[in-house]
């Protein structure tokens, strides 16, 4: 069963993809085999294209089921390949790196503390969730720092007891800690994931291969 991969020979493959329940969106240059994999171990269909004119998709898209989050800069034909598949979103240009600032599933959204409680207002009801305006271990970059499905919530290991309560007041969902290749705190730059499986980049340790089984309930 795979698990672990790469992006072209980079581990780092939540940066350049974002997967939803259904869907998963990944560069005009992604590599068939690595398409392939994501199509099988994840069950969603896989739809190839930039975002503001970039390959960086992860860090530039975010969502849920319910559509998606870019900011202002995509293009016209970016938003058009979007829109084929859900609704969308726009961020304000000063916050243009949505899957950065932006960790959301089908129950709730944690966003960049720096976001304003009217667009933070804007994503909970576009997201049709709660949002949590706060750090994941101190680290603002929320969509980087943790990965959420509709089965739980693995978060950078420095999460505080203050971080956990917020986020338990918001959801049931199981919330843990971990990394990713040998160590990255960073876990959305190497993890994606929906309620079907998992992908982990090559790096990736089988103690910490283990962990993420543990928080999804895989």
């Amino acid at each position: 069963m795979i698990e672990t991969i790469d992006f072209a020979g980079d581990e780092n493959i939540g940066v350049y993809t974002r997967v939803f329940e259904d869907l998963a969106v990944v560069p005009l240059d992604a590599p068939e085999e690595y398409i392939s994999v994501v199509e099988k171990r994840l069950g969603v269909e896989v739809i190839n294209t930039t975002i503001q004119g970039s390959s960086i998709i992860g860090s530039l898209l975010a969502g849920n089921s319910n559509g998606f989050i870019v900011s202002s800069l995509a293009t016209s034909s970016e938003v058009a390949v979007l829109k084929g598949h859900g609704d969308v979103m726009f961020l304000g240009a000063s916050m243009n790196a949505a899957g950065n600032v932006i960790l959301a599933n089908d129950e709730l959204a944690i966003v960049h503390p720096g976001i304003t409680d009217r667009v933070a207002e804007k994503i909970s009801a576009f997201l049709d969730v709660p949002v949590l305006m706060s750090t994941i271990g101190n680290i603002p970059t929320v969509g980087m720092a943790g990965v959420a499905t509709n089965k739980g919530l693995l978060l950078n290991p420095g999460l505080t007891k203050h971080e956990i309560r917020d986020i338990e007041e918001i959801t049931d969902l199981p919330v843990g800690t971990g990394t990713v290749n040998m160590g990255n705190g960073l876990i959305g730059t190497g993890l994606i994931a929906n309620t079907t499986g998992f992908l982990v980049g090559s790096s990736t340790s089988g103690f910490e291969l283990s962990r993420i089984d543990e928080v999804f309930g895989y």
